[in-house]
């Protein structure tokens, strides 16, 4: 415990002034973070990471964190789409070169990290560039939501949410979650007009979206790691794992305010 508490503290004195700073030093953490999270994709896949499929996956989820702005003015690459799809290309082209180690499957494997992985990093940077607010709104659902669940569910969880993928989740503990996060926060932001484009109703209809979408995320990153047979995704914090143990949810929940059109 003294250590998982150690990390968290450290983590937050380094993550949360590059937040509130924005720009490029968060550009440049959120771009070390989706490198470090795919990496822990293909530490499970025991895959090597000096090898042309883990060449372009780090390539591929770069290519996808960067801003759109990044690609205005750069002859015959107009979007990260165009990057991807030749990436998709070689690493399709790199099951037939080393068909006995590497294949169809491993390849789409690999893609689908890129996109998760890289989809969810860019979305957290855009949130950002919409305003503290908006990004901070998303992650305190995420927070709160996942603090809720664990304090409620130790106190009174009893039935299992997904006990073949984690077996610790109850519902008592995900309803109890969802509930502290979809009440307090709507209501903070609400009452200090921390976001004035939405209402209280708005808010509590988004928050609800989002703390249930969050939730969904930890389990699919769960789902990851019962299917290769692994506690953690990585050891880069020690006490909470890797990247993608403590942002699993973040990258769901992102591209999920894109499509609810909170990021502009």
């Amino acid at each position: 415990m003294k250590v998982r508490v150690i990390t968290a503290i450290v983590a937050l004195i380094i993550f949360v002034p590059l937040l509130i700073i924005g720009k490029l030093p968060l550009l440049i953490l959120t771009l070390m973070m989706g490198v470090v999270a795919i990496g822990e994709i293909l530490r499970m896949k025991h895959s090597f990471f000096v090898s042309t499929e883990a060449f372009i996956s780090f390539i591929g989820v770069i290519a996808i964190i960067l801003p759109n702005s990044f690609w205005h003015g750069i002859p015959f690459i107009k979007s990260a789409h165009v990057v991807f799809y030749i990436l998709a290309f070689l690493m399709l082209l790199n099951t037939v070169i080393v068909r006995n180690h590497f294949n169809f499957d491993d390849a789409g494997a690999l893609m689908l990290a890129m996109l998760y992985i890289g989809t969810g990093f860019h979305y957290f940077y855009q949130a950002r560039g919409v305003g503290l607010a908006t990004v901070m709104f998303g992650m305190l659902i995420v927070w709160l939501t996942d603090s809720g669940a664990y304090i409620v569910g130790r106190a009174i969880g009893k039935h299992k949410l997904a006990p073949k993928i984690s077996p610790n989740k109850t519902w008592e503990g995900s309803i109890g979650g969802s509930f502290v996060a979809v009440v307090v926060i709507p209501a903070l932001f609400s009452l200090f007009g921390w976001l004035p484009d939405y209402n209280l109703f708005e808010l509590f209809g988004i928050a609800i979206l989002l703390s249930i979408a969050g939730q969904f995320g930890d389990l699919i990153e769960s789902g990851f790691k019962r299917h290769y047979g692994v506690k953690d995704s990585g050891n880069i914090l020690p006490g909470h794992g890797g990247i993608l143990d403590r942002f699993d949810s973040m990258l769901i929940v992102m591209p999920l305010m894109a499509l609810l059109e909170m990021l502009g």
